[in-house]
């Protein structure tokens, strides 16, 4: 990229964040001052765009040195798509399930049980990870499609490596039928959460296995950065590119560690923002948390797989949405699963309140399903994505955020089924 092109990106970062800034303090100025409920639901979700583009700035530099370091230790594009780029893009989900737990315990009242709150909490956390899941299943596919159908004239489509769909597709499959098992119990217990974790070490076996099979086709490249055709980045791109840091093992640790940092301070906001708005829309958290926590955390995952395919990446634009879903069933899940289960002396998290069911819960299972079932059929067939499957793809996003305003009104998705 030449300075140029830093320059306008850097003028057009600064241009849309100082724009959502003044909305946001404006809006809240004037919510303040009056107490007009769409007025300060308008207020809170102009600061959800503020924690999307913070989040995004977070993980860009982060993702600059994740590319770096896998490239680096060899690791071929689709591995790094279903890894490093994964838990690049994931960070906002790990941190905002965290905070969503450790919170709805730490504030517990009324005699609430911990195995109550922390249920509670986790409820949340399990809207977050699945509405993300969908969200980088369906719509981020669909927008590479889009983008790279504007872009790339001589090939406008996506084409879908079958070791993709075989791999990481099913691999995603399988976690998620696991979780939906386990969804089915009204407690969970921390040995489910050790599952989930022994499934992603198991594929994290299976890419180990494909980087040997890569190092050993690429043996005789020449030169240490040599890594089938791709080269190291020279640097990182902070604050819209305006700021480059040169990478290196050390710079590229320290820029993943400030990342995060960044990351779990927007997280932590997001998540008092999507309590406030379940407050003041009078609806169950988990049906705010399902749309507007999901959304705003998988920023992220959009613009690493945009850029991914527009480099021609195709299978590490796929693979980064695959890969980030198994990290968040496996890990952005566990975590807080397993801080639930210590704060409450390893006892049993409930997803019972008053001796139901938590809302949302039973739903979410047939979606994922559905969903799920259906976008990989949209992905096998011809191996491709074209810009008819992508607007397909979209409505059935669509189809998922009619659930979660059907459901936030008191609507039962599983009447309407029987």
């Amino acid at each position: 990229m030449t300075d140029s092109d830093d320059h306008n990106k850097f003028q057009r970062g600064v241009t849309i964040c100082t724009f959502a800034v003044v909305i946001c303090v404006a809006l809240g100025c004037l919510s303040a001052g009056l107490s007009w409920l769409p007025l300060r639901i308008a207020f809170l979700f102009s600061q959800v765009v503020v924690i999307s583009l913070v989040i995004w700035q977070a993980c860009d530099p982060f993702a600059d040195a994740a590319e770096w370091i896998g490239i680096h230790f060899r690791l071929p594009g689709s591995v790094r798509g279903a890894t490093l780029d994964a838990v690049a893009s994931s960070m906002p989900e790990l941190f905002t399930g965290v905070f969503f737990v450790v919170l709805a315990i730490i504030s517990s009242s009324d005699g609430t049980s911990v195995a109550e709150s922390g249920g509670e909490g986790f409820g949340a956390s399990i809207a977050t990870c699945a509405g993300s899941a969908v969200y980088n299943m369906i719509l981020i596919p669909a927008i590479c499609t889009l983008v790279i159908s504007v872009y790339r004239k001589e090939r406008p489509t996506i084409d879908v490596e079958r070791r993709v769909l075989t791999r990481d597709g099913v691999w995603f499959m399988y976690c998620e039928i696991v979780l939906i098992a386990f969804l089915f119990s009204p407690v969970l217990h921390w040995w489910m959460a050790a599952v989930l974790i022994g499934l992603y070490i198991v594929y994290c076996l299976i890419l180990y296995q494909d980087t040997q099979i890569h190092r050993a086709k690429s043996a005789n490249a020449s030169g240490p950065e040599k890594t089938g055709g791709a080269e190291l980045p020279e640097d990182a791109g902070i604050l819209f590119g305006r700021f480059r840091v040169p990478l290196n093992l050390k710079s590229a640790w320290a820029i993943i560690a400030g990342s995060s940092f960044v990351a779990a301070i927007a997280c932590y906001w997001l998540v008092n923002v999507t309590h406030s708005a379940a407050e003041q829309l009078e609806i169950p958290i988990f049906f705010v948390a399902v749309v507007l926590a999901a959304a705003a955390s998988s920023v992220p995952d959009t613009f690493l797989s945009v850029a991914a395919a527009r480099k021609g990446n195709d299978d590490g634009a796929v693979s980064n949405a695959f890969g980030s879903n198994i990290f968040d069933i496996c890990i952005c899940l566990t975590v807080p699963l397993l801080i639930a289960s210590w704060m409450n002396g390893w006892q049993p998290i409930s997803l019972t309140q008053n001796g139901v069911p938590m809302p949302g819960i039973a739903e979410l299972r047939i979606l994922l399903c559905v969903l799920s079932t259906a976008t990989l059929g949209i992905m096998w067939h011809k191996k491709q994505l074209t810009r008819s499957k992508a607007f397909v793809l979209c409505g059935l996003y669509g189809l998922f955020v009619s659930f979660a305003i059907a459901g936030s009104l008191g609507f039962d998705l599983r009447n309407l089924l029987t």
